[in-house]
């Protein structure tokens, strides 16, 4: 008798996750429109984007919970846009953890095992909830109650319910959002750690940029329903391909002005004052048209003596923030603009204080010179 051949295993280079064409319409309302992305496995991805650009509903389309008005969902190459989301390989941590208050902490975690049909017995349930509990360092907080549990620790429970059932996608819906600074710092790390010790494919929702720049392999920026840029922390970090995404990851300068040289090396940008801006520009900027200078405030050095083409500035405030200090300063050309400048240089320099005069500069080229978005 023959038997039936087995399903071919995936590829370790194949996508673990696709979204083609991938849309959501609510009536006149687009949720979504267009999404194309390849979610590589094992790497942690973050959709990164102010509320209503349309994260949450890619997240939801991948979990099941939504279907897809028009494209496709693919789950390790197989289309699932029919498939609801207790039959995908796919667990969601959301963002108030969803916990039953009524049940123990293992109750909790072993809830998702217990719904398997045909069921594990209770002796392998209670080892894979203690599994759990051991990889989230809860040991033991088997029999607590939920209520009786931190916040921290009632997030753990709901990263533990989740691992649990070894999926292949873990989703975050913006998990970190009800916890204080230092807190939610120590969750990142822990979450880093975690992916890498399960090897699963983390899906984070979030708006805050400091979160995806600091936990993710790439992060893909949206706006208004679409993908704008997709790429790794650093990429985005130093090569943002609009002035939306510059602005959104990370802080910047934009002094807005019209580019007067185009040249292999450097494209030059004439901004308020006469002051001359060089730096990388992507294909497509063209001399004559309006443009945007965008320089970081690290990149801006302040200093008591000028010379130049250094910009003379007056010290508005001035901002503490230990390794470094923030100072905005203003130019009668370039209007207000922001200058991080760190420990050792300070003590090198010297401090300023609201009011005092100062010269700042910059590498020449240093700047990225941006079109209109």
């Amino acid at each position: 008798m023959e038997s039936t051949p087995k399903p071919p295993t995936p590829a370790q280079d194949a996508p673990i996750a696709e979204l083609r064409g991938a849309s959501k319409h609510y009536g006149p309302v687009i949720a979504a429109e267009g999404l194309d992305l390849s979610i590589r496995r094992g790497e942690f991805l973050s959709f990164l984007g102010p509320s209503g650009c349309g994260k949450t509903t890619a997240l939801r389309m991948l979990a099941g919970f939504e279907t897809p008005t028009t494209g496709e969902i693919l789950l390790d190459g197989q289309r699932v846009n029919e498939v609801p989301p207790h039959r995908r390989p796919v667990n969601m941590v959301f963002q108030h953890y969803a916990l039953f208050p009524h049940l123990t902490v293992a109750g909790n975690i072993g809830y998702g095992l217990r719904q398997r049909r045909p069921r594990p017995a209770d002796a392998d349930i209670a080892r894979a909830v203690e599994q759990a509990l051991e990889t989230v360092r809860l040991p033991g907080f088997g029999p607590r109650r939920i209520w009786e549990m931190s916040g921290g620790q009632q997030q753990r429970v709901a990263l533990a319910r989740a691992i649990v059932n070894q999926p292949k996608l873990l989703l975050l819906d913006e998990p970190m959002a009800a916890l204080d600074k230092k807190l939610r710092r120590d969750m990142q790390i822990e979450l880093q750690t975690l992916q890498r010790q399960l090897g699963i494919t983390f899906i984070l929702v979030t708006h805050d940029q400091e979160e995806a720049l600091s936990m993710s392999d790439r992060i893909c920026i949206m706006r208004g329903g679409r993908i704008v840029q997709v790429g790794t922390p650093r990429e985005l970090y130093d090569r943002p391909a609009s002035r939306y995404v510059a602005d959104f990851v990370g802080k910047s300068n934009f002094f807005p002005g019209r580019v007067t040289r185009v040249s292999a090396a450097h494209t030059e940008l004439a901004a308020g004052g006469g002051h001359r801006i060089a730096g990388h520009a992507p294909v497509g900027i063209e001399a004559g048209r309006p443009a945007t200078a965008c320089l970081r405030p690290e990149q801006i050095a302040l200093a008591h003596a000028g010379a130049g083409q250094d910009v003379p500035v007056t010290v508005v405030n001035r901002i503490f923030l230990g390794e470094h200090t923030e100072y905005l300063v203003r130019s009668a050309g370039l209007g207000d603009f922001l200058v991080l400048v760190s420990r050792q240089a300070e003590a090198a320099e010297g401090a300023f204080g609201p009011g005092d005069p100062a010269w700042a500069s910059w590498p020449d080229g240093a700047a990225l010179i941006l079109g209109d978005d």
